[in-house]
């Protein structure tokens, strides 16, 4: 018997659209961002709780975005698609790569809610102390506890901006009464920003927040509807499997058609995803003819 999928009303009501107001624009005083700051996230808190929004899938497109800007930071040159390569496409047992294990680190921290053993696997070379410490010790709003995180790992580590960027989002979260990180920081923060501290430090990271919200809540609708199409055409798919693979599909940020095999024979994966691409439901994001990926 195939996995009961859920399925929603078209007219129920679905994150709303951020006003543009909400903006970094000529905005400067520290009280003027914080204000900002927060009307952004409580619109994200909307995305958070809409059932509309595939809250994993949502994650984990943030996780590659935050991904690809850290990689960045150390000066490589591998963006989205590679990236999505190396945590796709790697064999198991194979190291994916510095630029691999960013991503790895990103999605892994996202996929799990916030813990102390959670962030541990995320960040394995972090011992499971210092994560407690860095969650419990913060004080203060939200924004300025994750500044607080971010100063305190790159002051004992310069060059562990992926770390302070996952444990910032990570503060972030618990202090919002999130259950994941929501990747977030990263993409609104540049190499120069994390060499501030203190006051400095907050205000970037309030306008990083500002910043990053706007496209988070755009993907988190835009993300809504796709998912809904997918689970609207998911009765025509005739497949034994397709249920559980179409509960892969909104779960990850890509799927190679390998990844379906422990339920779909091979032939049987490759024509379900061709299958669901000519239906509209999802979409092939390599362009290759080989090795492809398929996601929302």
């Amino acid at each position: 018997m195939k996995p009961a999928i859920a399925h929603f009303d078209p007219g129920q009501r679905a994150t709303p659209v951020m006003p543009g107001w909400v903006a970094v624009g000529r905005a400067e005083a520290i009280e003027d961002m914080a204000f900002l700051s927060g009307a952004a996230l409580a619109h994200l808190q909307i995305s958070t709780t809409c059932a509309q929004t595939p809250q994993a899938l949502w994650r984990a497109r943030l996780a590659l975005a935050s991904a690809e800007v850290c990689v960045r930071f150390g000066g490589r040159p591998e963006g989205a698609s590679a990236l999505r390569d190396t945590l796709h496409l790697t064999r198991p047992g194979d190291h994916p790569g510095p630029a691999g294990e960013v991503l790895g680190q990103w999605a892994r921290a996202a996929e799990r809610p916030v813990s102390v053993a959670g962030l541990r696997r995320a960040l394995p070379k972090v011992p499971a102390e210092k994560i407690a410490l860095l969650l419990d010790t913060a004080q203060g709003t939200p924004v300025a506890r994750a500044a607080a995180v971010i100063e305190a790992v790159l002051t004992d580590s310069p060059r562990a901006e992926t770390t302070a960027l996952i444990l910032g989002d990570a503060v972030l979260a618990l202090a919002l009464g999130w259950s994941h990180l929501l990747p977030l920081l990263a993409t609104g923060l540049k190499p120069r920003d994390l060499r501030q501290t203190g006051a400095a430090l907050r205000l970037l990271c309030h306008r990083a927040v500002i910043t990053s919200a706007r496209p988070a809540v755009q993907l988190a609708a835009d993300l809504a509807r796709r998912a809904d199409r997918l689970r609207a055409v998911a009765p025509k798919l005739r497949a034994k499997g397709a249920g559980q693979a179409v509960e892969m599909f909104l779960t990850r940020d890509a799927v190679a058609p390998s990844a379906l095999v422990p339920i779909l024979s091979d032939r049987a994966a490759r024509r379900l995803c061709d299958r669901l691409v000519a239906l509209g439901a999802v979409r092939e994001l390599t362009g290759r003819d080989t090795f492809r990926l398929y996601g929302l």
